[in-house]
C-alpha cells in the first residue's frame, strides 16, 4: 500500500514537472509571437488586464496575492495602467477604506491587442502540428489546466508557494 502510494506520488511530481516544463515553453514562445504595439504590455500589466477581464473587480491585494507579489509591487504598475486609461480604481461601496479595480473598455482592448499575434501563432501551430483528436485532448486539458489554477491555496506555505501532502522540494520545484 505504500509502495503505491509512493508510486503515486512520484508519478504525479513527473506528470507536474512535464506540465511546468511545457508551459513554460508555450509562455515563453507566446510572449515571443506578440510584438504588439509601441504602448505594448509588460507580463504583469497583462496579466493584471487578464485578471481584471475574468472578475467584476478586485482590490490590489486581492490582485498583488494572484501574482504572488506584495501590494507596493504592483503600485506602479496599477498607476501607469489607470494613466493608460486601462483601468479605473474606485472607492468600495462596503468599506470606503478599500478601492476597488476594474478594467475599461480601453483596457479590454489593449489585452486583445496584446494576445492577438500570440493567438495566431499557437491557431496556426495547432493545426499544423496536431490532428482534430490531438486538439480535442488539449481542449479537454485547457478546461482541467483552469480547474488547477483554480485550485484552493490550503496546502500554501508560509512562503505563499503551494506543496503536497508529504512533499519535498522535488523535482518539480527546481523549474
Amino acid at each position: 500500500m505504500e509502495d503505491d502510494v509512493e508510486r503515486q506520488r512520484q508519478a504525479d511530481l513527473a506528470l507536474a514537472e512535464a506540465l511546468r516544463w511545457g508551459v513554460s515553453r508555450l509562455a515563453t514562445r507566446l510572449r515571443a509571437e506578440q510584438p504588439g504595439s509601441s504602448r505594448a504590455l509588460s507580463r504583469l500589466a497583462a496579466s493584471v488586464l487578464a485578471n481584471l477581464r475574468h472578475s467584476e473587480a478586485l482590490t490590489p491585494s486581492e490582485l498583488a496575492a494572484i501574482e504572488g507579489l506584495q501590494t507596493q509591487s504592483l503600485t506602479r504598475v496599477l498607476n501607469e495602467l489607470e494613466e493608460q486609461g486601462r483601468i479605473r480604481r474606485s472607492r468600495s461601496d462596503v468599506d470606503a477604506r478599500r478601492q476597488n479595480v476594474t478594467i475599461t473598455e480601453a483596457g479590454r482592448e489593449a489585452l486583445r491587442e496584446h494576445v492577438r499575434d500570440g493567438n495566431y501563432w499557437l491557431a496556426s501551430a495547432l493545426r499544423q502540428r496536431l490532428s482534430p483528436a490531438e486538439r480535442a485532448v488539449l481542449q479537454i486539458a485547457a478546461g482541467l489546466m483552469e480547474q488547477v489554477a483554480a485550485a484552493e491555496t490550503a496546502l500554501d506555505r508560509p512562503s505563499g508557494r503551494a506543496q503536497t501532502p508529504d512533499s519535498g522540494e522535488g523535482a518539480a520545484a527546481a523549474l
